[in-house]
């Protein structure tokens, strides 16, 4: 069996790690996680824009790990609080919360808000990064509008509440083959997916 270069997957969101995997399925990669190479550390999220998040994960990573390192930064900007959650969106109202916790506390600050003031949009910043210095980002963006009521079961995140007006859906009603062609993460993803089944990257 021949020898097949890993590429990490900077995050230990197993919803991401999973969605990355269906999306790079066909890339001469070994993907591997945080928690496969069991990498301890973290990178902190000091950035104040989803692209210097991602590209701080992807340079750390890759540092510590030397491999090959793809990492995003992704969230949920929601017009009627001024773009919040924003770049908080996995730590909004604290670290400790849970998806359907962050879930309740969105749905308590939009009560009052109107169906047609309730626009938001997922954003999502992929960086690409080698050992020996290369360098790459993509994003993508899905606009949506945010629901009352949490519906669907695929997904993760804000997925229940994110509400797709052209399906008549939210993003965690859809199946994951149609969330990944439709989802800011795919949109990015995509753009990445040539440099990486090329096969020819120097790393």
């Amino acid at each position: 069996m021949s020898y097949m270069e890993k590429l990490l997957i900077g995050t230990r969101n197993q919803g991401k790690v999973m969605e990355f995997g269906q999306l790079f399925h066909s890339v001469p990669y070994e993907l591997v996680s945080l928690d496969d190479e069991e990498i301890t550390i973290d990178v902190e999220e000091t950035g104040s824009t989803f692209e210097e998040n991602a590209i701080l994960k992807a340079k750390g990573y890759s540092r510590y790990s030397g491999l090959l390192t793809l990492a995003d930064d992704s969230g949920l900007e929601v017009d009627a609080l001024g773009g919040r959650p924003g770049v908080r969106s996995a730590r909004y109202g604290g670290d400790g919360l849970s998806d359907k916790a962050r879930i309740e506390l969105l749905l308590s600050e939009l009560l009052n808000v109107p169906w047609e003031l309730r626009n938001a949009r997922f954003c999502c910043v992929i960086a690409l990064v080698s050992p020996s210095g290369y360098e790459t980002i993509a994003h993508g963006s899905l606009e949506g509008i945010i629901g009352t009521v949490p519906k669907g079961s695929n997904g993760f995140g804000y997925d229940p509440v994110f509400y797709l007006t052209g399906r008549s859906c939210t993003t965690a009603e859809l199946s994951p083959c149609e969330k990944n062609k439709l989802s800011h993460r795919g949109q990015a993803a995509n753009k990445v997916f040539s440099i990486l089944n090329d096969g020819l990257l120097a790393t």
